[in-house]
């Protein structure tokens, strides 16, 4: 009932497309535009934030890597176990990989994701006395953590903006809200960044990840009851 209530409230906030959005668009232009997309979205999903649950950067960082072709409802149940077990990089790294195979199964594909998480955490207690590192170089070069994960971390554990989350949800909405023609993550982020401000990188991907859900879903957008349809170039509404 909450989420039919939710939806209903950002139906409310629809317009009709009447905004001329150029075939070459300007960077001014895209820039305008976007401050005016995320100020409609922060209205209309005011309570945007990191859907897995976590109370310290090691526990964001087990739950994203965990995330991967699984939703976070099921992460959040699978964690909240999980975290009691395992509570230090150490417990992961000494843990069997059966064990944590087993303690990890129902999110998918865990014999990967078991072999990133002991190596991962191998790594921290190796290099960094079991802590995760506040800086982007030293994420990336974990075992397991790319761009996405390590912008996740900083982002929400940290508070450190050092670029932008590319997700499935945020990936197929800033394509059709045209503010990027690429499909790799990495160059969708480059194009963003110049775009976006600063100040908003961190939840930008959480605007657009709940707009994807609630509203711009990928087989059938409801157009009609967005509240971003005139700044959107794929827009789709019958007369």
């Amino acid at each position: 009932m909450a989420f039919l209530l939710e939806r209903s409230h950002v139906r409310k906030m629809a317009r009709q497309p009447k905004m001329s959005i150029p075939l070459r668009e300007s960077l001014i232009h895209k820039q305008t535009r976007a401050a005016k997309l995320i100020a409609r979205l922060k209205a209309a999903y005011p309570d945007a934030h990191c859907s897995l649950n976590f109370s310290n950067p090691l526990e964001l960082l087990v739950a994203t890597v965990l995330s991967a072709q699984c939703t976070d409802a099921r992460v959040n149940l699978v964690t909240r176990q999980l975290f009691k077990k395992y509570r230090t990089a150490g417990d992961y790294a000494a843990a069997s990989v059966e064990q944590l195979e087993a303690d990890i199964k129902s999110t998918g594909f865990y014999r990967n994701k078991a072999k990133a998480l002991r190596a991962c955490c191998a790594e921290l207690v190796a290099q960094y006395g079991g802590e995760v590192p506040a800086d982007m170089a030293a994420l990336v070069r974990l075992p397991g953590v790319g761009r996405k994960t390590a912008n996740v971390i900083l982002g929400n554990a940290y508070a450190i903006a050092a670029g932008i989350v590319v997700d499935t949800h945020v990936r197929r909405l800033v394509g059709r809200l045209g503010l990027t023609q690429h499909c790799d993550p990495d160059k969708i982020e480059q194009d963003l960044l110049p775009v976006v401000p600063r100040q908003d990188w961190v939840v930008f991907s959480h605007l657009l990840i709940l707009h994807g859900r609630r509203i711009c879903s990928a087989r059938a957008p409801q157009c009609s009851g967005c509240p971003v349809n005139d700044l959107c170039p794929s827009v789709k509404i019958s007369a």
